[in-house]
């Protein structure tokens, strides 16, 4: 398997790395605009079927494709879980249960 992720490839190119976790945190939180507020798990966290999970999945997936067309730039799985859940932390439209 061939490393493809920019981050492994040039990792001294950190002006190049944060300005794209910038955007990849923008790009969240304008697609969690498109959503209603969206409860944070359940009863149980390992739903895979729960919105939060599956808008996780979907978001992902297109945030890659949006990163390697608009940056022509593969960010790791690594960067993309971090830009994704500082967006969730500073988003408005997460709201978590009450744990009992």
């Amino acid at each position: 398997m061939a490393i493809r992720y920019n981050l492994w490839i040039d990792p001294d190119n950190t002006a190049q790395h944060r300005a794209v976790e910038a955007d990849l945190e923008r790009y969240f939180m304008e697609r969690f605009a498109d959503y209603p507020h969206i409860r944070l798990f359940g009863a149980d966290p390992y739903d895979y079927d729960a919105p939060f999970n599956r808008l996780y999945d979907v978001l992902m997936a297109r945030a890659a494709e949006y990163c390697e067309e608009k940056w022509r730039y593969v960010a790791s799985p690594e960067q993309l879980n971090r830009c994704f859940f500082r967006a969730v932390g500073r988003s408005t439209k997460f709201v978590q249960d009450d744990r009992k």
